[in-house]
């Protein structure tokens, strides 16, 4: 990649990402409260392999050793989420906040900066204290749950701001809700599937938690813009998700229009309220009706900029088909049809370990353009990764993980050649994932760490792969030295 060398500029950040719930484990250690993903991952045949996040990859316990892995993988920069429940235990603006929870993210920024490694600290990733679902059903109850948002969000501010310049409120708010209210397979499982969850209602509350995670991120975003950024001097976004749709057919005009709706639905629904109108796409309110919240004017004008920059989680690709048929009321993603291979038989890509993911590194520097020129905000690239077919021992073939190494070295070149060639500005790397970590309802069935993690030992052991090396090198190449 030697055309490519300082492409990137010198304060460009390269290193990983995490979760809590994925690798903290310790889910009752030094007064930590109930989180949705307690409860859920012991409820029966929600996992794929029946196992739960007690104990995970031990982060809380191992912090140390996995900042010294981000050093010697050559990190500028490390992605974790806070666990809401570790700082605040019941949740509530009026519950007491746990000092314990605030010294061990603390100790942990402290040893990242000691290691020269910038934190990016991401609020909510998905585990929603369970107390806050009992009382009021957590994102459902809009007034209550931003009330609640803001206060966990400010003590975080007040407690980790001085250290802290970036920060992120959400982490994806299409995955999180379609998965966890219109399928009911995440967290807190609910779905209009009677045979999954006694309570749910796909067809709407999808929506309603989407709509409301914008709000209570617009006010916590105005609380930092107001209270902290002016002597902090730190930025703060919103990671939103999303993968290239490219059309089955590209000769059929129907297939053309069919994958831009895909990337309206999926992407613009999120991204056009926060960088571009305020509201959602037209489009997406014509097929939704009213089964899609609004935003009052106040709402939409608080929505409108509360980010600093695009915050892009983004993964692979899909063909896509146009459907004649009607969208049915529980469709999010504008009516269409995903296919494997387009109509020439052309698949999407090498297949990982994960049913819906394909090397599709053609398609990273379309996404990163189409992005780029509807919103003209630099990109965080927040998340990026795969899993690999057969990683089941950290033997020599397996450490050796050159399905991951080819999915990285090209998805790299492609993020080169959108900034080199294409003039996108992209400001971060962050590789999903540090660890192999519990995978949400695949359990530790899927492994998208650089590292492999022997969940089986007491100190689970931590067995680095050579993709971690790969990709030091990459950056080192490509980011500009002084």
């Amino acid at each position: 990649m030697k055309e490519f060398e300082n492409c990137l500029d010198k304060d460009f950040h390269f290193g990983y990402a995490t979760a809590a719930v994925q690798i903290e484990g310790a889910w009752n250690v030094d007064d930590k409260g109930l989180s949705i993903w307690d409860k859920f991952s012991h409820l029966p045949n929600k996992i794929k392999d029946n196992t739960n996040v007690d104990e995970t990859a031990e982060a809380y316990k191992f912090y140390k050793e996995d900042v010294q892995l981000l050093k010697s993988y050559g990190a500028n920069a490390y992605r974790f989420s806070i666990a809401w429940s570790r700082i605040i235990p019941l949740g509530g603006r009026n519950d007491p906040v746990n000092a314990k929870g605030i010294e061990f993210y603390s100790n942990l920024i402290d040893e990242l900066l000691a290691n020269g490694i910038t934190p990016f600290v991401t609020l909510f990733h998905w585990d929603t204290p369970q107390a806050l679902e009992d009382r009021y059903n957590s994102f459902l109850n809009k007034e209550e749950f931003v009330a609640d948002f803001c206060n966990y969000a400010k003590v975080c501010y007040e407690a980790f701001g001085d250290r802290v310049k970036h920060w992120i409120t959400f982490n994806e708010p299409e995955v999180y809700s379609a998965c966890a209210y219109l399928a009911g397979i995440f967290a807190p499982g609910r779905c209009s599937d009677r045979s999954k969850s006694s309570e749910g209602n796909s067809s709407t509350e999808p929506l309603i938690v989407s709509h409301n995670m914008l709000i209570a991120h617009a006010n916590a975003v105005k609380i930092y813009r107001t209270e902290f950024q002016p002597t902090q001097n730190g930025t703060i976004g919103i990671t939103l998700s999303g993968n290239w749709a490219e059309p089955w057919n590209p000769n059929d005009p129907r297939d053309v229009s069919a994958a831009e709706r895909m990337l309206v639905f999926d992407i613009a629904r999120y991204a056009d309220p926060v960088f571009k109108s305020g509201d959602y796409p037209p489009e997406v309110r014509h097929q939704m009706g009213d089964r899609l919240p609004t935003f009052t004017p106040e709402e939409s004008a608080l929505v409108l900029g509360s980010s600093d920059f695009y915050g892009m989680n983004t993964y692979t690709a899909f063909y896509i088909k146009h459907k004649d048929t009607p969208a049915d009321d529980t469709d999010t993603k504008g009516n269409v049809v995903f296919e494997e291979t387009n109509w020439e038989g052309k698949p999407r890509g090498p297949k990982s370990a994960t049913d819906w993911l394909c090397t599709t590194p053609w398609a990273f520097r379309k996404l990163l353009n189409w992005i780029y020129a509807r919103y003209k905000y630099p990109i965080y690239l927040t998340e990026q990764g795969t899993t690999a077919p057969g990683e089941t021992a950290p033997t020599e073939d397996v450490l050796n993980d050159t399905f991951r190494i080819h999915y990285y070295t090209t998805y790299v070149e492609s993020l080169a050649r959108a900034v080199k060639e294409d003039g996108v500005v992209v400001k971060s790397y962050l590789a999903w994932s540090l660890l192999d970590n519990w995978e949400w309802a695949n359990g530790f069935t899927d492994r998208f760490g650089v590292t492999f993690v022997d969940f089986s030992s007491p100190e689970k052991t931590r067995y680095p792969k050579k993709s971690a090396y790969v990709l030091k090198e990459l950056f080192q190449n490509l980011i500009k030295n002084e």
